[in-house]
């Protein structure tokens, strides 16, 4: 009886580790299906690029009129450009904006598997997107490790950015977990078995708390507009992080918090018309 739940228990492991390699956790799209699904929301030209910059290779969605101003959607972690195409196909979006939705370092097609812990060294290979595509004014968006992002990108370039919309964003450094599983996920052997994107991700969270500790003397150098949802019952980023937000933005032109009462950490799809609302209005002042 025991030698058989030995191999029960073994057969289990062997089932999660082959289920951990199917596609659907890479957590991303290739263009010809992100192309179908943009298509058939009634998208038109969807265009997919890739540049280089100091190593990295930065691969990108770009929907919209080159003329109108720019909104780029930055992804969580694990993630990909695929998560924004509840907002790449939103057709009042559309008519405001173009967009842009990029693999961030190690997800998506952008040296998928191999991470990049460094915000800095993210923001600056993505900032490259706005000198791609020159505009009237850029917006940007960033989810849950997409939040510290962009703000580091506002940081490095503030004459390049206008506004800010951090959803659900792991920006304190003191709310930061620190898990005692991810380094013994990250030993070679397990490392091995996981997923690219899931590899990538807990490298990213396991130097976070770091980076973000790095960034906390340079949040005065953020000027632009800022809007920031949080939900009230975000179990993955604790709603504390929202008032570190409006504790650190000293010199932002404006700081609008909006807190999501029931709101978990999905709220960016959960509440993308209130999101929507709140990127046009910001883009309405900017005018």
């Amino acid at each position: 009886m025991r030698i058989k739940k030995r191999y029960l228990g073994l057969g289990a492991i062997v089932i999660f580790l082959a289920m951990l390699q199917l596609e659907f956790f890479a957590f991303r799209e290739s263009d010809t299906e992100q192309a179908k699904i943009l298509k058939d929301k009634g998208v038109k030209n969807p265009a997919f690029y890739s540049y280089e910059f100091e190593g990295q290779q930065i691969h990108y969605t770009h929907v919209g009129n080159p003329e109108q101003p720019l909104l780029i959607l930055v992804h969580g972690a694990p993630g990909s450009s695929s998560a924004m195409l509840p907002y790449l196909s939103d057709t009042l979006l559309g008519q405001s904006f173009q967009l842009i939705a990029v693999d961030r370092p190690g997800y998506g097609y952008s040296n998928y598997g191999v991470s990049e812990p460094s915000l800095e060294k993210q923001s600056k290979a993505m900032l490259e997107l706005i000198k791609r595509h020159p505009n009237p004014a850029t917006i940007l968006l960033g989810h849950s490790y997409g939040g510290p992002v962009i703000v580091r990108m506002a940081i490095d370039a503030p004459e390049l950015i206008q506004g800010l919309c951090i959803v659900a964003g792991s920006i304190d450094p003191k709310l930061e977990p620190q898990e005692w599983w991810r380094g013994p996920v990250n030993w070679p052997i397990i490392r091995s078995l996981l997923p690219g994107s899931l590899r990538v991700a807990n490298q990213e969270i396991m130097v976070l708390y770091s980076e973000l500790q790095e960034m906390m003397k340079y949040w005065d150098q953020v000027i632009c507009q800022v809007l920031v949802f949080q939900g009230m019952e975000d179990k993955l980023v604790p709603k504390g992080n929202a008032a570190f937000a409006e504790k650190m933005l000293t010199n932002a032109a404006s700081v609008d918090i909006r807190m999501i009462e029931g709101g978990n950490h999905f709220i960016l799809w959960s509440m993308q018309a209130e999101i929507r609302e709140g990127l046009i209005n910001m883009l309405k002042t900017l005018n």
